[in-house]
C-alpha cells in the first residue's frame, strides 16, 4: 500500500514482520472468533489476523487509509472496513458477542482510547495495545514510583494487565523517537463505585505536588479524620496509595458524604 504516513494523526506504521506477529499471538485467537482492530494502517497486523480464521472489522479513522484497507482485503472472508473515530464509535453496534481487541495506537490518542476502552470493557475477552512506553509505564506504575497517576488506578481498577514486551523505534516507518511497548488487559468486573472512584482520583492527582489531603480538602472538608481513621498518614501522597486503598477511601468519602447529606425534611 503507498501512503503516505500523516504526522497530525501521528501515524507511524509497523513494518517489522515479527513483531506483527508476536502481538497477534498474544491475543490467542480461535477461529470465527471476533476481533475488532483500532487504526490498522497499512494492514500489518490485520494480514495476520485474517490468517488465524477470525472474523475481522477493522477501524480506521484516515479518510485515505480505509478504501486501500477495503481494496487489500476486499477478497477475505469475514472481514470489513469501518471509516469512524474509535474515541466514539459504536463498539456496541460492531459486534453482538464478547470480542477481541488490538489496537496500535498513536500517542495523542492513547489515553482518551484506553479511558473509552475502560467503560466499554464488558464487550471484550482480551485486549492487546501497543503505546508509547511512557504511556505504558504510567499505566501499569506500582504504588510510590513518580510514574503513578490518574491513569495507572483508573486501568489497573478496570483490568488485569500484563507488559509482554518492548518495541523499538526501528520496527515502524517513519521511525519514531522513542521505544513502544505491548500489553495484554483481561477486563476485571465493574464495581458500583467506578463513577465515584473515578471522580475522587482524578481529584487526588489535580496537583501531584500537594498532599492527598491538600487536593481533596475542598470537596471533603473532613479528609484528615478519614485518613486517620484509615491509618493513612496525614501527609501521604496519591501516588502512594494501593488500589485496595484507593476503594476504601472512596467508600469511606461515600459515607461520609451520605451521613452529611442526611435525610432531607419533607417541611
Amino acid at each position: 500500500m503507498q501512503h503516505r504516513p500523516k504526522r497530525s494523526l501521528g501515524q507511524n506504521f509497523l513494518r517489522d514482520a515479527s513483531v506483527s506477529q508476536r502481538i497477534v499471538d498474544a491475543l490467542d485467537l480461535q477461529p470465527d472468533e471476533h476481533v475488532i482492530e483500532i487504526g490498522p494502517g497499512e494492514g500489518a497486523l490485520t494480514e495476520r489476523l485474517g490468517q488465524s480464521g477470525a472474523v475481522v472489522t477493522a477501524i480506521e479513522f484516515d479518510s485515505d487509509l480505509a478504501p486501500m484497507l477495503h481494496r487489500r482485503f476486499a477478497q477475505r472472508d469475514h472481514f470489513s472496513v469501518v471509516e469512524a473515530d474509535a474515541l466514539n464509535v459504536d463498539f456496541a453496534a460492531l459486534t453482538h458477542a464478547s470480542a477481541k481487541l488490538i489496537a496500535n495506537l498513536p500517542y495523542n490518542i492513547s489515553t482518551p482510547i484506553l479511558q473509552r476502552l475502560v467503560e466499554h470493557r464488558e464487550m471484550f475477552s482480551r485486549l492487546v495495545l501497543m503505546f508509547q512506553r511512557e504511556v505504558v509505564n504510567r499505566i501499569t506504575a506500582t504504588p510510590g514510583g513518580k510514574e503513578r497517576g490518574f491513569l495507572s488506578v483508573i486501568a489497573q481498577n478496570a483490568f488485569e494487565i500484563e507488559h509482554l514486551f518492548d518495541v523499538p523505534p526501528q520496527a515502524f516507518y517513519p521511525v519514531p523517537k522513542v521505544w513502544s511497548s505491548v500489553i495484554r488487559l483481561t477486563p476485571k468486573p465493574r464495581t458500583e463505585d467506578e463513577a465515584k472512584l473515578r471522580e475522587v482520583v482524578s481529584q487526588a492527582f489535580a496537583q501531584k505536588r500537594k498532599t492527598l489531603a491538600n487536593n481533596l480538602a475542598r470537596a471533603y472538608p473532613n479528609i484528615a479524620a478519614i485518613l486517620s481513621d484509615l491509618a493513612l498518614p496525614a501527609k501521604i501522597r496519591a501516588e502512594e496509595l494501593t488500589l485496595d486503598q484507593w476503594r476504601t477511601l472512596v467508600q469511606s468519602l461515600t459515607n461520609w458524604q451520605q451521613t452529611a447529606d442526611g435525610p432531607r425534611s419533607s417541611q
